[in-house]
């Protein structure tokens, strides 16, 4: 792995609190895993036996209904972790990881991590923090979806992704979310269409500008405060 890959995994949960010698150790177990636009790692109910550290690109969690709705659970990029929950749980997935572009992953099996923890609890307390985070924002939602109206909804995932994929621009926040229509309103838990209405909204008010696969914020402070 590049330099610049090995700076990534540092900023993942379990890597940040190690020292050089610990993540060397750790980094010798570690495999990399590359994953085509739209390929699917592993489904909901598949064994877990590993996790991965996103090195480059982006995945999506999903969780698909019986009558074949499917959530979005949320996007994640470059540094973040996810399949840390079967090391503690060893049951079957709770969700489905597919590539939302081109993706690099550094995959950890859990034979080679429980050792690893056992006589550094310093690096499994990280672990469970970084659950926690996940628990307190799945609470979040959940009161997002009873108490917040879709536009709201729809402000807050756009600032979120920002705050993931943001890059500022001459003319505002370039937000390349690269997820379609349907996948957007996957996310906030409403119909495309609803979605396409709020977006169209927050464009005739001027406080973003809609791209392909992607939003410019020209107001992130009127966005805040419509997310609120």
């Amino acid at each position: 792995m590049v330099d610049d890959i090995n700076e990534v995994l540092r900023k993942a949960p379990l890597f940040e609190t190690l020292d050089e010698e610990d993540t060397a150790a750790l980094r010798s177990s570690v495999n990399e895993v590359r994953l085509g636009r739209g390929q699917t790692l592993f489904n909901e109910g598949d064994e877990g036996d590993r996790l991965y550290v996103i090195l480059n690109g982006k995945v999506k969690l999903t969780r698909t209904a019986v009558d074949g709705r499917e959530n979005l659970l949320g996007v994640l990029g470059p540094g973040e972790m996810f399949g840390e929950l079967s090391l503690f749980d060893p049951r079957p997935r709770t969700a489905s990881a597919v590539a939302v572009t081109d993706s690099v992953l550094a995959g950890l099996g859990h034979d080679d991590l429980r050792p690893f923890l056992s006589s550094r609890p310093q690096v499994s307390l990280q672990l469970l923090k970084s659950l926690a985070e996940r628990l307190r924002r799945t609470n979040d939602v959940m009161a997002d979806l009873v108490f917040t109206d879709v536009p709201g909804r729809v402000a807050k995932a756009l600032l979120e992704l920002a705050e993931k994929f943001g890059k500022e621009g001459d003319d505002g926040l370039h937000v390349h979310h690269d997820l379609t229509q349907e996948e957007l309103a996957q996310l906030v838990g409403a119909s495309r269409e609803t979605v396409n209405k709020a977006l169209a909204e927050f464009a005739l008010r001027g406080w973003l500008r809609i791209e392909a696969k992607a939003v410019v914020l020209l107001d992130v402070e009127r966005m805040r405060r419509r997310a609120r």
